[in-house]
């Protein structure tokens, strides 16, 4: 039995997906406050749906009876700061490691963590969380796979940090010019998977971007070519950037800063000898373009 840990979310769904494709018994763990629907068609995947929050600990030993593999997608952004409910101390960090301990406890095989790529390295709250739990995971003891995914197209080329493809209006990260390995969620889940089987994932951190070192800039003139449209284009400079870090009020605003920073200074990732050790076509830029031009 698989445990999958954030299986409401657009990562953690195509997990599962994905394990069930290949008939892989498959437990999801979902808060009380999760979105029905999207737990209506966890159990229309035939997936076995288990009450638990990594906020409780005392909800982990029932989900992990009978569990050999957990994999987690699971955090606390992008979603709104609440203090002593939801914030990468008490998600990202304290529930991921008591997790990791319950998990050692249970006498799990398997432990695939979902992190983000190590040229996201300055202080702030989520990111000092993940490698805090990338250790404790490490000295576990449990076979673990860290995986350690770029920007995810699917998000950072979007309206909702201001890459409104719909209007052609973008706002960009610095002055745009340095190169980012876009990666798509979809691969991300791929990788979850094949790691779960391939032997270049045991003990291992995997840095996972896409097929291409792409600008900020480059990824809008992608866009202008499958819209059609000339992109309005605005640039946060990147003094800007440190000083929202710098003054932010909550965790969570420190923490959009932080990757915004990052995001500008860029975060390009080879990836020739990953796909050919797991044997995985990744997707690029203009095809998620092309996509969402599809559906708008």
């Amino acid at each position: 039995m698989i445990l999958v840990i954030g299986a409401t979310g657009m990562l953690g769904s195509e997990i599962c997906r994905l394990l069930r494709k290949e008939n892989q018994p498959v437990r999801a763990l979902a808060r009380e406050t999760a979105d029905q629907s999207k737990v209506h068609n966890l159990k229309e995947l035939g997936i076995e749906i288990v009450e638990g929050d990594l906020r409780k600990s005392a909800t982990f030993q029932p989900a992990l009876e009978g569990v050999t593999t957990v994999i987690t997608t699971a955090s606390s952004m992008p979603f709104t700061y609440v203090p002593g409910e939801n914030d990468p101390v008490l998600v990202d960090r304290n529930g991921m490691i008591a997790l990791v301990d319950a998990a050692k406890q249970a006498g799990i095989k398997r432990f695939i963590y979902t992190s983000f790529t190590g040229s996201i390295d300055i202080d702030f709250p989520l990111r000092n969380a993940k490698r805090a739990v990338e250790k404790h995971l490490q000295e576990s003891g449990i076979t673990y796979t860290i995986l350690r995914p770029g920007f995810f197209m699917e998000g950072w080329l979007s309206a909702m940090v201001g890459f409104d493809a719909a209007n052609a209006k973008v706002r960009l990260c610095g002055d745009g010019t340095q190169p980012v390995s876009y990666i798509s969620y979809f691969d991300v889940a791929r990788f979850a998977v094949e790691s779960l089987k391939n032997p270049h994932a045991r003990n291992a951190i995997l840095e996972l971007g896409g097929p291409e070192k792409l600008s900020q800039l480059d990824a809008v003139k992608i866009f202008e070519d499958v819209t059609g449209k000339k992109f309005e284009v605005e640039h946060v400079p990147v003094e800007a950037l440190q000083s929202q870090l710098e003054t932010a009020t909550d965790p969570m605003q420190k923490s959009f800063a932080g990757l915004m920073l990052c995001y500008a200074k860029g975060d390009p990732i080879d990836m020739k000898d990953m796909t050919s050790r797991f044997n995985i076509s990744l997707k690029p830029v203009k095809e998620h373009a092309r996509n969402m031009v599809a559906v708008a």
